[in-house]
């Protein structure tokens, strides 16, 4: 079953290239409903148990792969913003075969980054899902999206081959006799050649988180990619680098997550409060999610590297679901731009002609500021009040972005969908159709997980206390 979530999208693709156009929508639709059917017959089975079966022999490479706990949370809510994605880009694109197409290839691969338990098998899907990521910036974007993929490309190459030269290190100075995550673990390295590899490690998944400084591709990677925001909703779904540090560097490089706790805390908790800064000066829906992306890339980044196990599930909680919350932002920012042919938040008075789009819009705005009763609370919440008992001054640090957040959210979507409606504007077409789903499951989702997060922290918490207590850190 494992096997068949993780390669249905990726057949879907393949189909959709011999598929008559006049079928595509319906073709992709059902692959991306019956991948999130398949997730959901896991979850009701308490998760997939680890497979593995050598894959290079020579290399050492195994297709180890698992689906339970954390990886599972985040593997359904990739399925349901896939398909999510794919709805709207039915109704938006004009011959969206291709669009479909990079979708479905790229929900494969962030499935098997969240499955692998095999290092080579995590860098190949890791490196798989940049593929159809640079595609559809370079197919779709904006006038200044060869910049824009150049920039993206080299960011994550560069901290793709550091991550390779540490997974090849894991292995030879361990002795490990494959590349799999159970053996890896059971030959460490220790000393200071543990903390040289953890760092090559860690300069890959702070590209993906990202943090700061290594956050410059962002900005213009969203605002140069289509306006109906459907590339920009995958992106999001890619930072899985907070991911990578819980499942592989944790495990795999203690002492040094230990021995650099203090000075990536600061990092993370500088990165929230910065991104929520400049998120405030922005004027470009787009950039103001990313820097917002950004802000809570920087909460993840503080509950991961604390070594506490709330702030811990906390983290992995917000990265679940701000996925959920900011990718639906993003949709709904394409609707909007759809209507009336800018992303600027100075456009006015959206509101008095399109009362749903707008109501939709604030709520889902109230869970990435995180509103209580809303998804983004709990992660957040979570987060600091695990971080306070490490560092009460970080995270205070840190806690100062929830209300920069209120601050540009709010400015925003005043400037944008209140105050007066220009003279002579076009006028502003409410919700049609599928649309309403578009951006009311994402929000009902996050009302749901943000009245009742049990299911979710059932599958998170134990998971963080496994690897925390073999750690010995928190």
């Amino acid at each position: 079953m494992i096997h068949l979530m993780i390669f249905l999208p990726l057949l879907g693709a393949l189909l959709l290239l011999v598929t008559p156009r006049t079928w595509r929508e319906e073709v992709a639709g059902f692959f991306a409903a019956l991948t999130l059917g398949l997730g959901l017959w896991l979850w009701r089975d308490g998760g997939a148990a680890l497979y593995s079966a050598p894959w290079v022999p020579a290399l050492g490479a195994t297709y180890s792969v698992e689906l339970a706990g954390p990886s599972l949370a985040l593997a359904l809510v990739t399925a349901l913003m896939t398909l999510v994605a794919v709805i709207y880009a039915a109704r938006r694109i004009e011959n969206p075969g291709t669009m479909l197409a990079l979708v479905l290839a790229m929900e494969s691969a962030l499935l098997g980054i969240f499955a692998a338990r095999d290092l080579v098998l995590f860098y190949v899907f890791f490196e798989a899902a940049l593929l159809p990521s640079l595609l559809m910036l370079a197919i779709y974007g904006g006038p200044e999206r060869m910049r824009a993929l150049v920039k993206f490309a080299a960011y994550t190459l560069l901290g793709s081959l550091l991550m390779l030269l540490s997974i090849i290190g894991v292995r030879y100075f361990g002795g490990s006799p494959t590349f799999a995550l159970r053996d890896l673990a059971a030959n460490p390295v220790e000393g200071v050649t543990q903390t040289w590899l953890y760092l090559g490690f860690l300069a890959a998944m702070a590209v993906k988180l990202p943090l700061w400084p290594l956050h410059a591709w962002l900005p213009d990677f969203h605002e140069q990619n289509h306006a109906s925001g459907i590339p920009d909703l995958m992106g999001t779904l890619y930072k899985v680098g907070g991911y990578g540090l819980f499942a592989f560097a944790l495990p795999l490089f203690p002492d040094a997550s230990l021995e650099l706790r203090p000075v990536l805390m600061a990092l993370a908790a500088f990165t929230a409060l910065y991104g929520a800064w400049i998120a405030f000066r922005q004027t470009n829906w787009k950039r103001l999610l990313a820097y917002a992306g950004l802000s809570h890339m920087g909460i993840v980044g503080l509950g991961m590297f604390s070594l506490n196990e709330t702030a811990t599930v906390g983290a992995l909680y917000l990265l679940a679901f701000q996925n959920v919350y900011t990718g639906a932002l993003f949709l709904g920012v394409g609707m909007l731009q759809e209507r009336i042919g800018s992303v600027d938040t100075r456009v006015g008075g959206v509101m008095t002609q399109a009362g749903a789009l707008s109501g939709l819009t604030m709520a889902l705005w109230f869970a990435s500021i995180a509103v209580p009763g809303l998804a983004g609370f709990i992660g957040e919440f979570s987060v600091l009040l695990g971080a306070y008992q490490v560092s009460p001054w970080l995270a205070f640090i840190a806690g100062l972005s929830t209300i920069a957040a209120a601050a540009y959210a709010l400015t925003a979507f005043q400037t944008t969908f209140w105050q007066g409606r220009p003279l002579g504007s076009v006028r502003v077409a409410d919700l049609e159709q599928t649309e309403w789903l578009v951006l009311g499951i994402p929000l009902a989702v996050a009302i749901l997980f943000g009245v009742y997060s049990a299911p979710a922290l059932n599958l998170i918490q134990p998971a963080v206390r496994g690897v925390l207590s073999a750690l010995g850190g928190q």
